[in-house]
């Protein structure tokens, strides 16, 4: 048994089929297929069964696949303690980010981070924050950014920046000449909304819902840029993360107010695993990210 056969089982698992696993592991698929067998026969259980159609594990194909994350993770973590002490800012980075940060923070912060740590190879993934978690703990992933939320204790966090929301309206509203609107003055309407599985959805629901303010159930959105047209088209009005805002101009048929009383906001967070021994790494690349924020917001 070696490393290698343990990456062919969770590739396996992952694709559920011979061909794209082999593929995501840049091998022929009889190469895959042959170690794997070999694995079977050293372990003495069958770990699949194979059909012409699909691949399905076995309750000891599960069992093993996961002790076999666990391994690669923890493989990881050495190869990681070894760079910490010789080249701590220097080799791959695997960052994770949700949708409705990515796209608006990555222009800012990427240039900047190549141009203060050269040596660093940084690969970007975006995901949904539940994706992204279990990706964390299963060690695909090496960090986070995102917003925080209170089911991340079992991990490390290191705040980055606060993001306050803007109201976003159509060009034509009766609000749309002012700078600035009350939270209390939003009662009774009804916002467009992402759809489930954005953490933002929670946190803006969570602001109107103490507002007396209500969801727009004829519509849930699949990214921001979607519920800006929607707004832009006059549908309705939704909550935008300023970030999102600062690239877009007042003439897209769209309007943006600063909300009070109070302003609804996020804490954007670079998460970690609590022992990860990149955390020198990683309060760099905040810091680098905060001065940079604090310029924009």
């Amino acid at each position: 048994m070696n490393l290698r056969d343990l990456e062919y089982l969770v590739a396996l698992a992952e694709e559920r089929h011979f061909r794209k696993a082999a593929e995501k592991c840049f091998v022929s698929q009889p190469t895959l297929s042959g170690q794997l067998r070999k694995l079977e026969d050293e372990l003495g259980v069958l770990l699949m069964e194979r059909t012409s159609r699909k691949v399905l594990f076995t309750p000891a194909g599960d069992a093993i696949t996961a002790q076999a994350r666990r391994v690669l993770a923890a493989t990881k973590e050495l190869r990681d303690i070894a760079r910490t002490f010789t080249e701590p800012m220097s080799g791959e980075l695997h960052i994770g980010l949700i949708p409705t940060v990515g796209p608006y923070l990555l222009p800012h912060i990427i240039p900047a981070l190549r141009q203060h740590f050269p040596e660093l190879q940084i690969f970007l993934y975006e995901a949904q924050t539940q994706v992204l978690l279990k990706q964390l703990a299963d060690g695909d992933l090496d960090c986070l950014i995102l917003a925080q939320l209170d089911d991340m204790d079992n991990f490390g966090s290191i705040p980055l920046y606060d993001e306050p929301m803007l109201l976003a309206l159509p060009a034509g509203d009766k609000w749309a000449e002012r700078t600035e609107i009350g939270l209390e003055e939003l009662k009774g309407e009804k916002l467009l909304m992402l759809e489930d599985g954005h953490c933002l959805r929670d946190q803006a629901m969570g602001f109107c819902f103490a507002a007396g303010i209500g969801e727009d159930s004829h519509f849930k959105g699949t990214s921001l840029e979607t519920l800006r047209n929607m707004v832009a088209a006059g549908s309705g009005l939704t909550l935008i993360p300023k970030l999102a805002v600062t690239e877009h101009k007042e003439d897209s048929g769209v309007r943006y107010l600063s909300v009070t009383n109070p302003c609804p906001s996020r804490t954007i967070t670079l998460l970690h695993r609590s022992h990860s021994v990149r955390r020198p790494c990683f309060n760099e690349m905040a810091r680098v990210i905060s001065r940079l924020l604090s310029e924009l917001l």
